[in-house]
């Protein structure tokens, strides 16, 4: 007999492609700055921005490598599948900090192939092969962080 998951309602309907895409670029800044997951993020269908907290700007070649970085991740044709654990199982496998107060006892984890997993309730793509390419098309840096605008063509 299979057992319903129950997790705590989700208020945001994502697009999914940008979504996963959300997931690779925070794994390749993680990869290349050694940097967390990002601070903050907007996340649309026709364009979004992720900042993340770097001790120096990204040089011109350094947006070109994340994005050619990104590409390459999404060229691979992952499979984007979800993973039920409890909160406990997840302690010491993901930051729990950005888990909402009173989150259900079960969490999911969402996983882009072997690139990338973390803690999410989000929609995503079945395979990056839906994502199409990234395109970072602004950054700034200001007090310590590196602000990227991007959109998938």
């Amino acid at each position: 007999m299979e057992t319903e998951v129950q997790l705590n309602a989700h208020n945001k309907q994502e697009y999914p492609p940008m979504h996963t895409c959300e997931h690779i670029i925070n794994q390749t800044m993680i990869r290349l700055f050694h940097c967390g997951r990002s601070v903050s993020a907007h996340i649309e269908r026709k364009k979004s921005k992720l900042d993340y907290a770097l001790p120096a700007a990204p040089t011109d070649e350094d947006i070109t490598r994340i994005e050619n970085a990104v590409n390459e991740v999404i060229s691979r044709n992952l499979e984007v599948t979800t993973e039920y654990i409890t909160q406990a199982e997840a302690v010491d496998r993901f930051d729990m900090k950005r888990l909402p107060e009173g989150a259900s006892d079960t969490v999911r984890i969402v996983k882009v192939g072997d690139y990338d997993e973390c803690l999410c309730i989000g929609q995503h793509v079945a395979n990056t092969s839906e994502i199409g390419t990234f395109k970072i098309i602004s950054s700034d840096y200001k007090d310590g962080i590196f602000r990227m605008r991007f959109k998938l063509v």
